[in-house]
């Protein structure tokens, strides 16, 4: 009964939307049609070009949610993004969800699908709105299996499959169904607003009318779905017990949020800067979330995700909630929870399959093995400061020649000086200046050419360099450019010179690593750590930095340590990892050239092609419109004005029209009468009448004088 309840009313909502659209279709067709019939009303003197405009800027509007509404009305297909495991290829894992889906008393799957999001869903493609049954797909985030214990993975399994046991589908896939359309119709009016200002134009009211049924839609299905997702949770925790449920729980939401720093801080800058990505970045990721050093932050992540409140259009109720809801629940009975002992294994091709739908396209990057990436990836993090300090290094030597230079003409001696022309000291311009700047240039060239080797600018960084302005009273205008060109975060204002003693030891380090005597060994809380030869701790490298950086006349030191483990001060730095360029710098580039990284985003395939269909439409309304318009306000019935016009056939004027006579002349019609008055009309005065017979007469004939002859 209840499950019948809420299919109404998930049908009612969704019956709400088709409404909703269709009544916008209709609204749209009817001013379609009333534009068309104005253009073609007598005396219309222009067409309606302002309805045009608007019919062709509304029509991707309509049509675009229309087709969103269609579109997720219609079964879901499968996921592009997914990645189908066979019985065969996981039987470990089909066994396990056999064994919970008859835990919870309800049907297997018909198939299991990997994605590559923390997350697990699961889907019932059913016919009639989901109220018939149909076919059953469990979504599992490879994620969540290179993170979470068996026993968490089981409870989050059975989390789901609790969903099939309570037939939420009834009222979850018409709900989602709503969403989706929801979702897909507002997506359809941004699309074709950002891909024509003449749709931008009217958009707004759209927009606004399905933001307002969004809000009424999620309203009213968040609780019945939050509802569902507790009832899911005592399913789960009937079967995997509610410590393991709380624990999953938990470990998903940290999951979450390391996996999302994972791809941005490590796999994204990685392959920006040596075009480079492992074969199966999910292994890689278990790596990172097994290490020591982030059993802490994993610890801190894990608290703060108890506090976090649900977003207002999550589904899920919020984590403290259910896991006060579980520890209401009693525990299991010794033996209830079967122990699921068998290992759980993936074969790697499924993760190699999904790492290519992760990062698709030649243009992802070179992929290599996840060990070697995660080598490289610790190489690279560690070389990081060396960029900045060759251009410390760069900027420093550039300063003190530009200050000896300026020394050398200061120190001329007085004839040189006396000698120079006036028309130089005058600023004048003249023969004379321009062979006195000529010998000058030509002195400086010389001076540049009899310096020693030592002193010459190397094409490369080398630790010679550096050492050679540490002896020269230099330390502080090196450590300060450094400081200026490092990221904020890394800056030290307190001590300037920690940072250069920092990328001090990473150049010791890179050239150990060279000779193949050290490697770096990869820190997923800070920068990479220097596993040097036998016999050295880690820290040594870094303290004979640091002394040589602080103390003046220690760098002889240094290089007598160097000596003795084969390092060269005069080797230019290496290459980047695996013989690939160093970082930001192009292979074989002359000057080592900067790496050119566009982080601009391009549009995709699916946005081009959006936003050609959305171009098409409104052009292909606005133009079929202007057309037919034109040709109705063409023909459109003309009043008949009297008088017959000159025509070719009669040159004659001939006032009023007139018809042929039997004589074959033309009789002139009467000239036309025209209303307007040419003087004023006045009242008729009443005519005199006779008196009736009837009445006595007179004769007055008698009366009348006679003429006389």
């Amino acid at each position: 009964m209840i499950a019948a309840a809420r299919a109404v009313l998930a049908l009612a909502l969704l019956a709400g939307l088709y409404a909703l659209v269709a009544s916008m279709v209709l609204l749209w067709a009817a001013f379609l049609a009333v534009a068309l019939w104005s253009a073609g009303a007598p005396g219309v003197q222009t067409p309606p070009t302002s309805a045009i405009i608007a019919c062709a800027a509304f029509a991707p509007i309509v049509f675009g949610m229309a087709w969103a509404v269609v579109r997720t009305a219609r079964p879901a297909a499968p996921r592009e993004d997914a990645v189908t495991v066979t019985r065969r290829g996981a039987p470990e894992l089909w066994r396990m969800v056999e064994e919970l889906a008859l835990g919870v008393g309800t049907h297997p799957p018909a198939h299991i699908r990997l994605t590559a999001e923390v997350n697990a869903s699961v889907t019932e493609d059913a016919p009639l709105l989901g109220l018939a049954p149909g076919r059953r797909v469990l979504y599992l985030g490879l994620p969540l299996l290179a993170g979470l214990s068996l026993a968490e993975l089981r409870a989050v399994l059975a989390h789901e499959l609790g969903h099939f046991s309570h037939r939420h589908n009834r009222f979850g896939a018409v709900a989602h169904r709503g969403a989706a359309g929801l979702v897909a119709a507002r997506q359809a009016i941004q699309d074709a607003s950002a891909a024509n200002d003449l749709v931008r134009l009217y958009a707004g009211g759209p927009l606004l009318l399905l933001g307002l049924y969004t809000y009424l839609f999620r309203w009213l299905t968040r609780p019945v779905r939050r509802r569902q997702e507790l009832e899911a949770d005592r399913e789960a925790a009937l079967v995997a017990g509610p410590g393991a449920v709380a624990d999953a729980l938990c470990s998903t939401e940290v999951l979450g949020a390391a996996w999302q720093q994972f791809l941005a801080e490590f796999l994204v800058p990685m392959r920006r800067a040596t075009g480079r990505i492992p074969d199966d970045p999910f292994r890689a990721f278990a790596h990172m979330v097994e290490a020591p050093e982030l059993r802490e932050p994993l610890a801190t992540l894990r608290a703060r995700a108890v506090e976090q409140p649900a977003g207002p259009d999550d589904a899920h109720p919020p984590l403290a909630t259910r896991l006060e809801r579980l520890a209401r629940l009693p525990a299991p009975e010794t033996g209830a929870v079967p122990l699921f002992a068998r290992p759980l294994s993936v074969p790697p091709r499924y993760a190699i399959e999904l790492g290519r739908i992760l990062l698709p396209g030649p243009d992802a990057g070179t992929r290599v093995p996840w060990r070697d990436w995660l080598t490289q990836l610790a190489e690279h993090r560690a070389r990081r400061p060396l960029a900045p300090l060759a251009e410390a290094v760069r900027t420093v030597e550039e300063a003190e020649r530009t200050g000896r230079l300026r020394d050398e003409r200061t120190e001329r001696p007085e004839a040189e000086r006396t000698e120079r022309p006036e028309a130089e000291r005058t600023g004048r311009p003249g023969t004379e200046r321009t062979a006195w700047r000529k010998a000058e240039r030509a002195k400086a060239e010389r001076a540049k050419a009899e310096r020693p080797e030592t002193e010459r600018e190397p094409d490369a960084l080398t630790i010679q360099r550096v050492l050679r302005l540490l002896d020269g009273g230099r330390r502080m205008p090196l450590a300060r450019a450094l400081n200026s060109r490092l990221p904020r975060g890394a800056q030290n204002e307190s001590d300037p010179l920690r940072p250069l003693a920092d990328a001090l030891a990473v150049l010791i380090g890179a050239q150990l690593v060279a000779r193949g005597v050290a490697y770096w060994a990869m820190d997923w809380t800070g920068p990479s750590i220097l596993v040097p030869p036998a016999g050295i701790a880690p820290e040594t490298i870094h303290t004979w930095a640091d002394t040589a950086v602080r103390l003046p006349g220690q760098t002889q030191r240094l290089g007598l340590h160097l000596a003795a483990l084969g390092v060269d001060e005069r080797a230019p730095l290496p290459t980047g990892p695996a013989g690939g360029a160093a970082d930001g710098v192009v292979p074989g580039a002359p000057g080592g050239q900067p790496r050119l990284i566009s982080i601009v985003p391009g549009a995709t395939g699916p946005a081009r092609r959006r936003i050609t269909a959305v171009r098409a439409l409104a052009l292909t309304v606005l133009l079929g419109m202007a057309g037919l318009t034109f040709v109705l306000w063409a023909n459109r019935d003309e009043p008949s004005y009297p008088g017959t016009p000159v025509s070719p056939w009669t040159d004659v004027y001939r006032p009023g029209g007139g018809t042929t006579g039997t004589t074959g002349g033309t009789v002139p019609a009467p000239l036309p009468t025209y209303l307007y008055p040419t003087a004023p009309v006045w009242p008729t005065p009443p005519a005199y009448r006779l008196p009736s017979p009837s009445l006595p007469g007179s004769d007055i004939k008698p009366l009348v004088p006679r003429s006389t002859p």
